[in-house]
């Protein structure tokens, strides 16, 4: 994709945090599901951290190596025609020059977005102090700039997740540090955590900016979401696990029954998977 074409994606992908209708964001974790979300109509596509660690051998949590998931977000933003934003986890690296670093790779790979957390990697249920936190998203917007590419950051904050601090101060920290993400340069502000419609609603007035939630079971549906102001929800894992346990299920049945049966039905033929995956002209 040539820089022309990128800075005109990542505006069109701003753009659509604005337009007053949710977006509905699913998360791919390789080439073969990106072109599968895109031929369903999404508008954009996200990259799971997980999905792309375990499809790469590795668990989540910044264990997969740095050229091996930039590698993997290349791919997926080379096959398909939307945007394609990127989870970058931690950044791969303390520092703010770490995170300036993946951000900048992150840009030539064809990626207009980012999601930046604030977790530690490797260092158990710890975050960043918060001015090294917001000084890591100022990175991240610096190399942005730097590369001419208003990409879009998805700040996130593991606060809820990791159930850091007393529970009753949780949701005011979490606040706190997204609205400072805010005023860092992030565009978009992640919670991530699993919340009812009433701590949603919450969430909605208490950050100044778009806020990011994550879709699971239990979470409002998209309608409901709507009305209490989300500006956008992703998927996470949850398709990554879904396709993992297909596989498992075929994989017993197959190896208990020695039936076939599983491969036919609604399975995509194979026709028409190669037709899905044929390369643009």
């Amino acid at each position: 994709m040539n820089s022309d074409a990128q800075r005109e994606q990542a505006e069109t992908f701003r753009r659509m945090h604005r337009n007053g209708k949710i977006l509905l964001l699913p998360n791919a974790w390789d080439a073969m599901s990106a072109r599968i979300f895109e031929a369903a109509g999404f508008a954009v596509v996200a990259t799971t951290s997980a999905g792309v660690s375990y499809s790469l051998g590795w668990p989540d949590g910044e264990l997969a190596p740095r050229d091996e998931m930039i590698a993997a977000i290349r791919r997926i933003s080379d096959s398909v025609a939307i945007p394609v934003t990127a989870d970058i986890e931690s950044g791969f690296g303390a520092a703010a020059s770490d995170v300036a670093e993946t951000v900048r790779r992150t840009i030539q790979a064809g990626a207009v977005g980012v999601n930046l957390e604030d977790t530690v990697q490797g260092a158990g249920r710890t975050l960043y102090d918060l001015p090294q936190a917001v000084a890591r998203i100022g990175a991240a917007r610096e190399a942005a700039r730097a590369a001419s590419v208003p990409i879009v950051i998805n700040a996130r904050t593991d606060v809820f997740l990791l159930g850091i601090g007393e529970k009753s101060g949780r949701f005011d920290e979490a606040a706190r540090r997204l609205n400072a993400y805010r005023e860092a340069g992030a565009d978009c502000l992640y919670a991530m955590g699993y919340f009812d419609a009433e701590t949603i609603g919450r969430l909605v007035r208490a950050v100044k900016g778009p806020l990011n939630v994550m879709g699971l079971p239990g979470t409002p549906p998209v309608a409901e979401l709507q009305r209490l102001g989300v500006a956008r929800v992703s998927t996470a894992s949850g398709p990554t696990r879904l396709a993992m346990t297909a596989i498992r299920k075929a994989a017993q049945d197959l190896l208990e029954n020695g039936d076939f049966g599983i491969y036919g039905g609604d399975t995509i033929p194979h026709s028409n998977a190669n037709a899905l995956m044929a390369r643009r002209g």
